[in-house]
């Protein structure tokens, strides 16, 4: 069995390749049961939220164990851990262990760069990101290998997090600052995309601009909301998955108060990269993407690195 670490996961995964390996495997489709979810309570009262993603094709059989603890940003820690084994599907030898850290965050960037191919307009060059964590950070350069990104704003909580990013970003190349309004920022970018933990609504849909495109990539439980109700009214929405709708308090909580019915979605990346669902067609429309994460995505990354470090 071959061990990848962080550095040799990453450096196999540069967006490029990795958006496309995603668009294959979600026109391909693959066996994806759904994912084991457990709270873990802790001494101090937090609680740690443990998934466990399976996986597979006719080759390859993958899992993921991710770890989320929200409490680790005081701990001076990141907030999410995981680790991938990689199997034959065939033979169940053990072909890898990955860092599946570096996994979760380059896909779900690469997944919201691969919708945005689709939703967000041609021309759009500025983009807003709305946090500072390890997904955050990595938009920008995802987002870049399908839109001309041209000037980034950062804008989270803490804003010597905001800063720090856009000083990381300028040096990477990128047109970079940090906001301290968010409602300005939104009203000015292209493309806003939202990679929190946040329980409650921190964009409002009355600050964004005809055209726009929201990604929100945070929610992933039902008590996890990014945006408000207004973001959704009017708005050509897609999921990545059906689970978005099942999972997501960011739909959940419009979906019961009429907001849009489950047949408003438009469609999903599978449905998009098989050209059963229309992406974009009106340049002043509003689009939003919502999702959640699924080991579709999990098991192309692996793949990759496997493929790409063992042949």
């Amino acid at each position: 069995m071959r061990i990848f670490d962080a550095q040799a996961t990453r450096d196999a995964l540069p967006f490029g390749r990795l958006v496309a390996a995603l668009r294959a495997m979600f026109a391909a489709g693959c066996e994806v049961p759904p994912r084991h979810a457990h709270e873990i309570a802790a001494p101090d009262g937090s609680a740690l939220t443990s998934l466990i993603m399976p996986a597979w094709t006719a080759r390859h059989y993958g899992i993921k164990t991710v770890n989320v603890a929200p409490g680790n940003a005081a701990r001076g820690l990141p907030g999410l851990h995981a680790v991938y084994l990689l199997f034959d599907a065939v033979t169940g030898v053990p072909l890898a262990l990955l860092d599946g850290s570096v996994i979760t965050s380059r896909r779900t960037a690469a997944a919201s760069a691969l919708a945005a191919s689709w939703l967000a307009r041609e021309d759009a060059r500025h983009l807003l990101v709305v946090g500072a964590g390890a997904v955050a950070r990595l938009l920008p350069t995802a987002y870049r290998t399908v839109r001309p990104i041209e000037r980034v704003t950062v804008w989270a909580r803490r804003g010597e997090a905001a800063q720090a990013l856009a000083a990381e970003l300028r040096a990477q190349g990128f047109e970079a600052a940090a906001a301290a309004d968010l409602g300005a920022a939104v009203a000015q970018a292209d493309i806003v995309s939202c990679a929190t933990l946040a329980a409650e609504p921190i964009v409002r849909g009355r600050w964004l601009r005809a055209g726009s495109h929201l990604d929100l990539i945070g929610s992933f439980t039902p008590g996890m909301r990014e945006a408000d109700d207004d973001c959704f009214a009017g708005a050509a929405l897609y999921v990545d998955t059906d689970e978005a709708l099942q999972k997501s308090g960011e739909l959940l909580g419009p979906l019961s108060r009429g907001v849009f019915a489950r047949a408003d979605v438009r469609g999903t990346l599978a449905a998009l990269a098989r050209g059963e669902a229309p992406g974009r067609r009106d340049r002043e429309a509003r689009t939003v993407f919502k999702s959640v994460g699924t080991a579709l995505e999990d098991l192309a990354a692996a793949t990759l690195v496997y493929e790409t470090i063992a042949g």
